[in-house]
């Protein structure tokens, strides 16, 4: 077979037990020499198992991946090994090496030849370590190698290494792969009409929103607490001040919803529902003036297995400005949330609701008048000229969007307020644009946070 490769060559005659226990002590032996004067961190049970763990390709009923051709031994046709495509190698030909050498998502899909760790040590082979419960080797991508895998739906690629004289999991030191800006971000797949007041709307004129619920204790009923806006399908930006227990916040009780036109109804027709993996609260997020600065956080989703956000015209992503980019006062833009519909009442909305507000300058919104120096450069003030339109309580979280060339970009995020439509009052978001470099630390989306999408002078 032209450019194929074997990855075996059987020894012609086939050791007596008695002959491979003496070649393995002897082999013990010379390893033990080899680490005394080398300092080598060696186990004597893992060389043991040397012997154990033979290549698979010596047993019956090999199976050959990737196009691999089986080519069975003179002396016993039973047994053989796989003779591979040019592109391929391993024991199964199942290590592509023109496999991408960057991850997506949690890594599970990670089929590259990356063996290290973190901290540079060499990764030891999976099937002398086999200590992973349940792992399938072909569909875990495990077996007679030793490069980065996940197959236990860890956060990312890791591997078995030595260290402090035991065997310990190791994430593994491999780049995240760039996430594209999908280009129908900030897209409306449905036009939104007039609002005069703030009205209900409909998702498909907001498919960037996310509603983020949590599990009440003891109990499997889903309760609202937060808006947020998807920037990318695995990522959703929210208010830091959403999360009260900060760092310590329990993941397993939030729960983020896409596609929603009601809190209290399901739609499974166009919803889309996800665990969350993670939240990210900005380190500098503080409240000891009442004023939320750094008002920023975010959630890394997932649903089932590693799926992200699929889009729908019920599910897109919003665009984000270039960093530090911001329009001029008087631009009118969006704010929309399940928030209370009026300071007077109690509950939320039960509907998607919106209004439009104007931005406000920032010379006004610090003005002794309005704020003072509780606004800080991290956020700006928007509202309606009559104080009619504003965000109200159960909005927090959520997005302003403002519509540039056609395409909508997040600009803000619903952070705090006194009252809802008080004169002289207005609504104070978080300047999203102060932030492109903290999301893309946290998140690796280089290609979202350039600001690509935004309409160049």
């Amino acid at each position: 077979m032209l450019g194929a490769t074997p990855v075996f060559i059987a020894e012609k005659e086939t050791p007596n037990k008695e002959e491979r226990e003496v070649k393995m002590k002897l082999l013990f032996s010379l390893l033990l020499m080899v680490a005394t004067v080398s300092s080598l961190e060696l186990d004597w049970l893992v060389l043991w198992k040397l012997e154990r763990h033979r290549p698979s390709n010596m047993h019956s009923g090999l199976h050959c991946l990737n196009g691999g051709s089986f080519i069975p031994f003179v002396h016993n046709s039973e047994k053989g090994f796989c003779m591979c495509p040019e592109q391929f190698r391993g024991i199964r030909c199942d290590i592509d090496q023109s496999a991408s050498q960057c991850f997506s998502g949690n890594g599970q899909d990670y089929r590259g030849t990356v063996a290290r760790s973190e901290g540079g040590k060499r990764c030891l082979l999976w099937d002398i370590v086999n200590t992973v419960p349940g792992a399938r080797e072909n569909n875990q991508g495990l077996g007679g190698h030793n490069y980065c895998r996940n197959p236990d739906q860890s956060a990312r690629p890791w591997c078995w290494v030595w260290m402090g004289h035991k065997v310990t999991q190791s994430f593994c030191k491999i780049p995240r792969c760039e996430e594209k800006q999908m280009p129908t971000c900030g897209e409306r797949p449905q036009k939104r009409h007039k609002i005069v007041g703030g009205a209900v709307t409909t998702v498909e004129a907001h498919p960037w929103i996310a509603s983020i619920f949590h599990k009440v204790r003891s109990s499997r009923t889903l309760v609202f607490r937060c808006g947020g806006t998807l920037i990318s399908p695995c990522w959703v930006l929210s208010a830091a001040h959403c999360f009260p227990d900060g760092a310590h916040t329990s993941v397993r009780r939030l729960s983020v919803i896409l596609g929603k036109n009601a809190i209290n109804e399901t739609d499974g027709s166009i919803e889309q529902e996800f665990h969350v993996e993670k939240v990210v609260i900005h380190e500098g997020f503080d409240n000891r003036d009442g004023n939320f600065d750094n008002d920023i956080a975010l959630l890394k989703i997932r649903g089932i297995g590693t799926q992200c956000a699929e889009q729908t015209r019920a599910v897109r992503t919003i665009c984000l400005p270039p960093a530090h980019q911001m329009l001029p006062p008087g631009v009118f833009c969006d704010v929309v949330g399940y928030g209370k519909e009026s300071e007077r009442i109690w509950y939320n909305s039960q509907y998607l609701r919106e209004a439009k507000v104007k931005l406000l300058a920032q010379d006004i919104c610090t003005d002794k008048d309005y704020y003072g120096s509780l606004v800080t450069k991290n956020m700006f003030c928007a509202g309606s000229p009559d104080w009619s339109k504003d965000a109200c309580k159960g909005d927090s979280g959520g997005p302003l969007v403002c519509e540039v060339d056609n395409r909508m970009f997040l600009f803000g995020i619903v952070s705090w307020g006194e009252g809802c439509s008080r004169e002289f009052r207005p609504g104070v978001y978080t300047r999203v644009t102060n932030y492109n470099k903290w999301i893309e630390e946290k998140t690796g989306l280089s290609s979202i946070t350039s600001g690509s999408m935004y309409p160049q002078k």
